[in-house]
């Protein structure tokens, strides 16, 4: 049991790539809790799309002894965030286990949209922010004009911000001193009732779920009976512990400190990120500030490529969701693709990443239909339903309105490209809201534009535009009215379930144009005419057609009269036309992912 006097419980914000997980990397090495050995970059991501990507997907924690200058020894729990904009409810309940947070500011990129929103988070959580100047090793390192962007932007003491070097280890031992020195000890006591938030959790295949706590007071031990209060669930303690890399079992936790719990719990599902644990004999008065359920934003289907694969994937998502609270799914089904699933996500890298790990862990090859929102219907007869599936959207005759989801989008950006991307966002349906010289050389601006609008290449567009030098940063802000419509695509008069799409009415034409080319592409011919057509309701707006394959019957008229000709040509197109009604096509993968490529490639 440590004396509260003597932790310091920290977490590393920064935008993304600015170099957490490699400062997390150093403070693991000085502090010597693993063999040499085994170190390797990135500790703390240990799913390998976090290595690939250099991204952090779930928040890990560690605790780190130190002996400092006055001659004490201190234990520090370092909390690693994720720095993606989806994650960033798991951001906030990381950061409200902490007393202290250090800013990561990259010397060479500056101040970004995703910086000045994780400091406003840790602000409102009255957190002591240390700023952290990192990467002063690059060339293009500019570190007096970070402090003063620091000065400016943020309204921190630039003076006070540390000169550090993460990968070549300059400045950690100064920013050891400066977590004990300025970061408060944990203000609760052992004696108080037990309250304790659960900022995480894993699964282990032998043991059951891992519940990752910050203790605000009272303690935990082995044999105790807790009860967790927003689903008001009662369980045994069976191990408590520290994380050291590999977790390290105690004999109980006690106020101020983070560690893990195990208590038989068989599902993450049942463990939410936010809620409070207190015991169950002696609870305490109120939870913990701040729980709210996630809710998905993006959905999507998913299915197997090949239909006798229905099984596999099925297990694969069950496994997937023992580790990932935040991925929903439900049955579904489509003409065309056969039996899947309908899936919500908490954005699109979150998409990505379910994608990438049923291909990696489970060897499952997946088709996605193109990602939706939720929208809102108000019926004529006063009902309101939420739909997210072109399936489900009623007949327009029955709908008085619909609204979609909009977010305040914050962009921050060198002056020289701010006329592209205000076109950009314009052409999303953007509504400028603000905008600020934050210096002479950068500016912030503030949209209003639909979520549905970010879905389709607009990341993608938004870092070519600035040639990567813009920084984006989201949050949902509600509903407003939509003029919506339900895209329809028909193959030889046969619509195609799989393809069908919710799209702002206005942009309709454009976006059947573009799919129905794409499809014209994929679709190999026939031996009869293939018509592709974009429909809303009965009233088709875009069409392509595939050519059939056509044997050349004139070869053997050398000659003669051209109504020996006509005849052959209309016996052929009697006999194309006969084709064309029994005739059926066969929709390849590829015209799919074609479908879903054109999102991306629009820009191009």
């Amino acid at each position: 049991m440590h004396d509260p006097a003597f932790i310091r419980n920290f977490c590393i914000i920064a935008h993304i790539d600015h170099g957490k997980s490699t400062l997390a990397d150093r403070f693991i090495e000085k502090a010597r809790i693993i063999d040499n050995r085994k170190l390797q970059n990135q500790m703390l991501d240990n799913m390998d799309i976090e290595r690939e990507r250099g991204i952090t997907i779930k928040s890990q924690a560690v605790t780190l002894p130190y002996h400092a200058k006055d001659g004490h020894d201190y234990t520090l729990n370092l909390v690693d965030t994720p720095g993606h904009v989806d994650f960033s409810y798991e951001v906030s309940r990381a950061i409200y286990s902490c007393e202290g947070a250090l800013l990561v500011i990259d010397a060479s990129q500056g101040v970004e949209a995703q910086t000045l929103s994780n400091m406003y988070m840790a602000i409102e959580h009255d957190l002591e922010i240390i700023p952290v100047i990192n990467k002063i090793d690059m060339p293009a390192a500019d570190v007096e004009d970070t402090r003063r962007q620091i000065d400016q932007d943020l309204g921190l003491d630039g003076s006070t911000a540390l000169a550090v070097s993460a990968k070549m280890g300059i400045g950690i031992d100064e920013l050891f001193e400066a977590i004990v020195e300025r970061i408060p000890a944990p203000a609760g006591k052992p004696d108080e009732p037990t309250q304790a938030l659960i900022f995480d959790s894993h699964y282990d295949p032998y043991r059951g779920v891992v519940v990752h706590i910050r203790l605000m007071s009272g303690s935990l031990e082995v044999g105790q009976r807790i009860r967790l209060m927003s689903c008001d669930t009662t369980y045994e303690i069976e191990e408590t512990g520290l994380f050291k890399i590999e977790l390290a079992k105690t004999d109980r936790l006690s106020a101020g400190e983070v560690g893990y719990i195990l208590a038989g719990i068989k599902t993450v599902s049942d463990v939410r990120v936010g809620d409070t644990i207190t015991d169950a004999a002696s609870p305490c008065k109120e939870p913990l500030p701040g729980f709210k359920e996630v809710k998905p934003v993006v959905f999507s289907s998913i299915y197997p490529m090949d239909s006798s694969d229905y099984e596999e994937l099925k297990t694969g998502l069950e496994k997937l969701k023992l580790n990932d609270a935040s991925l929903i799914y439900d049955k579904d089904n489509s003409l065309a693709l056969g039996f899947g699933f309908r899936c919500g996500f908490l954005g699109l890298l979150h998409l990505e990443v379910v994608q990438e790990r049923l291909e990696r862990e489970f060897n499952q090859t997946v088709i996605l239909t193109a990602p939706s929102v939720r929208y809102r219907l108000r019926l004529l007869n006063g009902d309101s339903v939420f739909i997210d599936n072109p399936s489900e959207y009623p007949d327009p005759s029955r709908i008085d309105a619909a609204e979609e989801p909009y977010i305040k989008a914050q962009v921050i950006t060198p002056v020289g490209y701010v006329g592209n991307l205000i076109s950009l966002c314009v052409g999303k349906r953007g509504v400028q809201t603000s905008f600020i010289h934050l210096d002479e050389k950068r500016v912030e601006m503030v949209f209003e534009m639909p979520l549905a609008e970010v879905l389709f290449d607009f990341y993608d567009r938004l870092k070519s535009t600035s040639r990567g030098y813009a920084s984006f940063d989201y949050e949902v802000i509600g509903y407003r009215p939509a003029e919506l419509a339900k895209l329809d695509f028909l193959i030889n008069g046969e619509p195609v379930d799989a393809l069908s799409m919710l799209v702002h009415k206005p942009g309709a034409y454009e976006r059947a144009r573009k799919v129905c080319e794409r499809l014209q592409g994929a679709i190999p011919r026939q031996q009869f005419k293939i018509a592709i057509q974009g429909s809303i309701g009965s009233h088709v707006i875009a069409r392509e057609t595939v050519n059939p394959v056509r044997k050349d019957v004139l070869a053997k008229c050398y000659g003669g009269d051209i109504t020996r000709k006509r005849k052959l040509l209309e016996k052929q197109k009697e006999g194309k036309k006969r084709m064309k009604m029994v005739g059926n096509v066969e929709l390849s993968q590829d015209a799919f992912l074609a479908v879903l490529r054109t999102n991306e490639d629009e820009a191009r």
